[in-house]
């Protein structure tokens, strides 16, 4: 019995020949100079801040009213004086000082919610629970309750520190723990992993992206507290951060003193984020694949 469906046409044969290498055209093209510097980032992001100062500088010289806006330049030469001849390098120090006492801290426990939170339920309601709670409530409203429980000095700072960064970088790092797919989890199992080793070999990794996001919020979240609770109640072991340097000249209506130690957060936000951060980002999840 023969198939009534018809057969499908026949196609002609197609023969490629290749092509003299003469003949392709230019497979890479030569970069010009200009090409080559704007591919590099850091000559990227200069050009920015340089454009900005500029900006700056210029609106500055048109108002012509330093007590309202200063120029650019007069805000460098106070951030000079203020740095060699001022307080600001102790100001600087006695700030990152107390920042990193209590980012550590919030770090520390929230590896240690994030961990309970993995291994049991309970620990898992109580995250999510404490995390609901104090997650939308400024740090910077605790610190009359601080100041009742510490007194005025370096604890008060960390103990709003340390709420500022724990609920970030908890909820982001659970988050990511449970972003983890099932075959990542599965193949840690078949490896014998538990408990510790494999949050350690298993989660960590798969999750890194997320638990960096965390900790950039939470250090965000942290540098910004401590210039708002120095600017409430100023000194702190007989001295003063970066936000008291702002509050002093304030009341001595030093603009430009104001926008120098608002710069110098500025710039230590930048060092942070791209000396810092960028590295381990570049030599973890980027190195890895798991971000572009």
């Amino acid at each position: 019995m023969t198939d009534p469906r018809p057969l499908p046409p026949l196609r002609p044969e197609i023969e490629n020949r290749s092509l003299a290498s003469g003949q392709i055209g230019e497979v890479k093209r030569p970069l010009s100079a200009w090409e080559r510097v704007t591919n590099i980032d850091w000559v990227r992001r200069i050009t920015i801040l340089l454009i900005l100062a500029a900006a700056w500088e210029g609106y500055g010289r048109y108002l012509n009213n330093p007590l309202m806006v200063p120029p650019f330049s007069m805000v460098m030469e106070s951030l000079w004086q203020a740095t060699v001849n001022g307080p600001l390098a102790d100001r600087t120090f006695t700030s990152v000082r107390v920042l990193v006492i209590g980012y550590a801290c919030g770090v520390a426990l929230a590896a240690v919610f994030t961990a309970l939170a993995v291994s049991t339920r309970v620990g898992t309601d109580l995250l999510s629970t404490l995390t609901a709670m104090f997650n939308p409530l400024p740090a910077i409203a605790l610190l009359p309750i601080a100041l009742l429980w510490f007194g005025l000095g370096i604890p008060s700072l960390v103990f709003v520190i340390v709420h500022s960064v724990l609920w970030a970088v908890a909820l982001n790092t659970h988050s990511g723990f449970l972003a983890v797919s099932e075959t990542m989890r599965m193949a840690g199992q078949n490896y014998g992993l538990k408990g510790i080793r494999f949050v350690a070999f298993v989660l960590m990794p798969a999750a890194f992206p997320a638990i960096l996001s965390g900790l950039k919020i939470g250090w965000a979240f942290a540098w910004r507290t401590l210039i708002a609770a120095e600017l409430v109640f100023g000194v702190s072991s007989r001295s003063g951060g970066l936000g008291w340097f702002i509050f002093e000249n304030r009341n001595q209506l030093d603009t430009a003193a104001v926008f120098a130690g608002l710069t110098a957060v500025i710039i230590i936000g930048l060092v942070v984020e791209s000396v810092i951060f960028r590295n381990v980002e570049r030599k973890t999840v980027r190195r890895w694949g798991m971000q572009r």
